[in-house]
């Protein structure tokens, strides 16, 4: 069925790789389609599972990375769009995985690429991003003017869109710009119970080190509990680099649970979809921790979460955060830090109340990137300082949690 709309611009079949170049008077068959709410229809060359999927479409700036990026459980429901064209190009192993879930399923929904994946050349490689790909049941897109993409996202905001994959190339158009359309989009959406773990567990592996691999915390000075509302592994390393035992728990848990484990500070994880859906069932037990006087630090949806427990609100953004390039400054320091973000909501900074202070905030856009509780040792940011793209310019927050939790016990 022929496409409804189309953009010869955002199109471009990309060359796979090892296969000869087809002559200009031959059209290539395009094996994957991305279809937006509106009718519009993008072609191009399928990569990784067959299928279709649907979800909120967003641009991601980074140019290192993709591996932790397609498994970051924040991403779930979403399809990203790389912004840098070469993805791929280092491999993928099992060391750079963020998400818990090693079965064949991922938060994300779709990726979309400028250029074919070319063979890995890195020696961490262990497999070809494609075979990775289809590993996980995620559906990909080549060839496309990414560029342009991102152009039509930032101007009209971040679409919903179904991603598909076809090796026959029969695609019914009709039905996908339908299911697109008729998708409810992530503004009410809880998805971090989707990604959270179901039981408790311990964590202790800390920090990579060159040549060394991942660390082990053997002479714990704190007992950390972790929500988890889609918690990074490289978080809970960097709370173990700084000396804590981390006992992960359900984003479900209750205060009286959390505080029968007797920890000496609660961390509040990333996560995915609306904050205000998770809200629901998270803001009344953040709020008895709050109570407790226990030391609380947030990242992400942590953050957002322990906004709404302090009584602020939470907004859409129009095209979101999603990058290694963000500048935020820190009003604690005067220091400006280069960070990774990625989020889709965001604190209204003036929904703050006088008890709650703004630490953080965007260079880019002035959002709210960070907050204090006045006086007391519960504070939490937008960004993810565990992600290093400044390299370490946000690690001190993790020493500033330790802090706290050190002048608390004493």
């Amino acid at each position: 069925m022929p496409p409804t709309k189309s953009s010869s611009r955002l199109a471009k079949p990309a060359a796979r790789s090892g296969v000869p170049t087809l002559p200009a008077w031959i059209e290539p068959i395009t094996t994957a389609r991305l279809v937006l709410a509106d009718g519009t229809v993008i072609e191009g060359s399928g990569l990784g599972a067959t299928g279709n999927a649907v979800g909120e479409l967003c641009f991601n700036t980074s140019i290192t990375g993709y591996q932790e990026i397609l498994t970051d459980p924040s991403y779930a429901g979403q399809i990203i769009t790389f912004t840098f064209p070469h993805i791929g190009n280092v491999g993928t192993n099992d060391e750079d995985m963020e998400t818990f879930n090693l079965a064949a399923t991922s938060g994300v929904r779709g990726c979309v690429l400028k250029a074919d994946i070319t063979n890995p050349s890195n020696y961490r490689a262990a497999k070809h991003l494609d075979a990775w790909l289809k590993a996980r049941n995620i559906v990909g897109i080549a060839g496309v003017d990414t560029r342009a993409l991102t152009s039509l996202i930032r101007d009209k905001g971040m679409p919903n869109a179904v991603i598909a994959h076809n090796a026959k190339a029969n695609f019914n158009i009709k039905s996908l710009s339908k299911q697109a359309a008729q998708w409810p989009g992530l503004e009410g959406m809880d998805l971090a119970k989707d990604v959270s773990c179901t039981q408790r567990y311990e964590w202790t592996e800390s920090l990579w080190a060159w040549n060394k691999g991942f660390g082990q915390l053997e002479s714990p000075r704190h007992h950390v509990v972790a929500m988890d509302f889609g918690a990074k592994r490289n978080i809970l390393r960097c709370l173990a680099q700084q000396g804590c035992r981390v006992t992960v728990v359900p984003g479900n848990t209750t205060a009286d649970e959390i505080l029968a484990l007797e920890p000496d500070g609660v961390f509040l994880s990333n996560g995915p979809g609306d904050p205000a859906a998770t809200g629901e069932y998270a803001v009344p037990q953040i709020r008895k921790l709050i109570d407790s006087g226990k030391p609380i630090f947030g990242i992400c949806l942590g953050h957002q979460i322990l906004a709404l427990a302090l009584g602020a609100t939470t907004v859409k953004m129009h095209q979101g955060h999603h990058g290694a390039n963000h500048p935020v400054k820190d009003h604690t320091t005067g220091k400006v830090e280069i960070t990774s973000m990625n989020h889709g909501f965001a604190v209204d900074g003036s929904s703050l109340p006088e008890n709650v202070i703004e630490t953080h905030l965007s260079l880019f856009d002035g959002s709210n990137c960070g907050i204090q509780l006045d006086g007391k040792p519960v504070f939490s940011v937008q960004h993810h300082p565990e992600a290093s793209p400044g390299p370490q310019d946000s690690h001190y927050l993790f020493a500033r949690f330790a802090d706290y939790i050190s002048r608390s016990k004493t």
